[in-house]
């Protein structure tokens, strides 16, 4: 991002028009006898207060200019009037208007200095006891102290916003505790990175075998592990890590370590005679579900009678006849309260389901559908016929002081139905599989329907291959392909690659193409080409809406970054510098395709028919409608949804017309172009290939080599994940 001289505005606060909880201020400002809107991160603000702050002008495209501040100092009101607008705005608890007045009167421009420093000389006033005058004292000196510490911590380069989270959790310590021990600032509600606390640790001259360093580092490789996807680690690699991480000789890693699992700082457990360390919170989630799940087990819903009978009559009134494993799958579905239905494209998972559905409504019961991303909850609506929701909706997310989602459903507030369906079970974590298992009613059916051979859920834990590895939950694995789904290529194929077979790439007249290049730029330049002329020309597919690169990674020439800016350049080449925004990364123009990156559940969003709503998730795809240049803001279309970014939501997008398998997980397109040319070894394995082939719904394009193509397909080196579910499972 191009760098802005800072520029300055100072003055004293006339109006608080907006205030999130997570400190977001819009106020007007009086500077030099003129009012101004600011706009930013700050701790508690009042009327009254006055502010040096630090940051550039920029215009909104609704409410027109504003300085939009970056950092900012506080100071003591030091006129009686600031003062007495100050305490008449109710910054101290226990000061009302007419207090003030009295104060300030009484004590002038010295007024708050008497109240923290002589609180007896308060007595003197009417209306003021001796108690509360100490009260006065003490509220006076809390809120000039969160200033104290917000200055101190902008030292050490910590931002208003990261400031405020500090100042919640530690309040009139905050100084003291930072610097005692500066690795706090890494304790998942404030969230800053080891190396940022590492620094502050070195300013201070703390000593690198400092036992706070020591802790704060364990904890840190098993979280960065836990984002790889690993619930717990070994305990012998973990202290390995540790020590390379952190720099240190292993004993000392060891003792310490050792400590924090007799405090509980950390849990371990053994795992097929080995022992491993968990997250306390990562244990308890998969101790939880396998402790529900057997709960479940042993109090199953009572069975539905009559299902044969049902079942015919079902079979003749839709005209079909279910084959054995859909019989066995539907029969366990209505008999037992849980079922894993898995199997690859084209074995018909979605017509067993429809049958499950149908003959649940039928009996009289109250069914919910959920899917973890909102395009996998879109399409399970569209095959089933019935409204499905985010599993996020289903559980009601709502967010604390803090912003962090939590759930109104759980426990204490469990769902409101007989059966539970749940799609791309590959996609769940732990710790949502948790939030679901916590909110399901005893008695409550669940079906979990997930693909096996798809790539893990990109959080921490390996739920559905658990599960099905366990041996303790019913499982039914659709194996058949049915004859009209044999017609195509891609779902043949993808059943081929998933059992080490070389996919048929001699066929010119199917679904799944081949196209043999030897080299990174022929292979770069015939994506291009295919993407943005010849699938377009040849099957009126809309690149925007159609059509989606596929890559095993983000770096490299046939990485998704280089892809993106090689299609946005043909698709969408600059046209007006006032329709393009840059970014650090990307440079969004008007009409680009984008994607969001990250949960996000503040984002605001407006339909057509006038209703709002909030959150857009990880793996959206949106197309940027409009761009405010001048306030670094746009509007971008998801689906139905119009939303409005500023420039820090904007951090939250990255153009989309090239994405990795990964992030496609949970959609579907009509057609799918992948390039085929060797990168990491570690990204070029025969799931992730099996995934971004089954996200084609009409047509699949791989371009590049025939080895690579075959190094994917003979590599089954499953993703390794270590997590604790099985066993568990097998325990109950």
């Amino acid at each position: 991002m191009e760098a802005k001289e800072l520029l300055q505005l100072s003055g004293a606060v006339e109006e608080i028009i907006f205030r999130s909880s997570n400190g977001y201020t819009v106020m007007t400002m009086l500077c030099d006898g003129v009012n101004a809107t600011a706009v930013g991160m700050m701790s508690e603000v009042h009327i009254g207060d006055e502010l040096k702050l630090i940051g550039n002008w920029k215009n909104h495209p609704s409410y027109g200019e504003q300085f939009a501040f970056e950092y900012y100092e506080q100071y003591i009101p030091s006129t009686a009037d600031s003062i007495l607008k100050y305490l008449s705005s109710g910054a101290v608890k226990g000061v009302g208007q007419a207090t003030a007045r009295r104060l300030v009167e009484a004590f002038g421009e010295h007024t708050l200095e008497v109240m923290q420093n002589e609180p007896q000389r308060l007595e003197k006033i009417r209306g003021i006891s001796h108690e509360k005058a100490l009260y006065l004292s003490a509220e006076i000196a809390k809120t000039f102290g969160m200033r104290e510490a917000m200055i101190c911590l902008q030292k050490y380069h910590v931002s208003p916003q990261e400031s405020i989270r500090v100042w919640k959790r530690f309040g009139t310590e905050t100084v003291h505790v930072i610097e005692n021990n500066p690795y706090v600032l890494c304790d998942s509600d404030i969230g800053l990175p080891f190396e940022r606390a590492d620094y502050i640790a070195g300013v201070l001259n703390k000593p690198a075998d400092d036992v706070y360093r020591i802790r704060t580092g364990i904890i840190y490789v098993l979280r960065h592990n836990a984002r790889n996807g690993h619930t717990c680690l070994p305990k012998d690699k973990l202290s390995e890590v540790s020590a390379d991480f952190l720099k240190l000789d292993l004993s000392v890693i060891a003792d310490t370590l050792s400590v924090m699992l007799m405090d509980g700082s950390l849990t371990e457990d053994t795992l097929n005679e080995r022992a491993f360390v968990f997250l306390p919170s990562l244990y308890r989630s998969e101790t939880f579900c396998a402790a529900r799940l057997s709960m479940l087990r042993q109090f199953p819903p009572d069975s539905i009678t009559g299902i044969e009978t049902a079942l015919e009559q079902f079979e003749k009134q839709q005209g079909v006849s279910y084959a054995v494993l859909q019989k066995k799958a539907i029969f366990q579905a209505l008999s037992g309260g849980l079922l894993i239905l898995t199997g690859g494209p084209g074995t018909g998972k979605t017509t067993t389901l429809n049958a499950i559905i149908a003959l649940y409504l039928r009996h009289g019961l109250k069914v919910s559908l959920a899917a973890p991303t909102g395009r996998a909850a879109q399409r399970m609506s569209e095959v089933t016929g019935k409204e499905a929701r985010t599993i996020h909706r289903l559980l009601e997310v709502e967010w604390d002081t803090n912003d962090t989602p939590t759930f109104k459903r759980n426990e204490k507030n469990m769902l409101e139905c007989d059966a539970l369906i749940l799609d791309e079970l590959s996609m769940v974590d732990a710790p949502l599989f948790e939030s679901v298992m916590r909110a399901l009613p005893l008695g409550c059916r669940l079906i979990m329907v997930g693909d096996s051979d798809q790539l893990p859920s990109v959080g921490a834990g390996n739920v559905l291959g658990d599960l099905i590895a366990s041996g303790k939950v019913p499982v039914v694995q659709l194996t058949e392909i049915f004859r009209q789904s044999m017609k195509s290529l891609i779902v043949t194929n993808a059943h081929r690659i998933v059992h080490g077979e070389m996919p048929d790439i001699t066929r010119k007249d199917g679904d799944f193409f081949f196209l043999s290049y030897p080299d990174k730029e022929k292979i770069a330049s015939t994506i291009v080409d295919l993407y943005t002329r010849r699938l377009p020309a040849t099957y009126h597919y809309s690149p925007l809406d159609d059509i989606q690169v596929l890559c095993p990674g983000r770096k490299g020439e046939l990485g998704v970054i280089e892809l993106n800016k090689r299609l946005q350049q043909a698709l969408n080449p600059p046209v007006s510098a006032a329709q393009e925004l840059s970014m650090p990364l990307y440079i969004f123009r008007k009409g680009d395709k984008v994607m969001q990156t990250r949960n996000n559940y503040n984002l605001l969003w407006t339909r057509a028919d006038g209703s709002e709503g909030s959150g857009i998730f990880n793996g959206d795809i949106g197309i940027i409608e409009h761009i405010d240049k001048a306030s670094k803001a746009a509007q971008i279309r998801f689906d139905d949804k119009l939303v409005t970014y500023d420039e820090e939501a904007l951090l939250q997008l990255e153009l989309a017309y090239a994405a990795t398998v990964h992030k496609s997980q949970g959609n579907e397109f009509n057609a799918v172009i992948m390039p085929m040319y060797y990168g990491a070894p570690m990204l070029y394995y025969r799931n992730l290939l099996y995934t971004a082939v089954t996200r084609a719904k009409k047509l699949l394009i791989l371009v590049g080599n025939v080895p690579t193509l075959r190094t994917m397909v003979e590599n089954n080196r499953k993703t390794l994940r270590y997590s604790g579910l099985k066993t568990f499972l097998e325990r109950e």
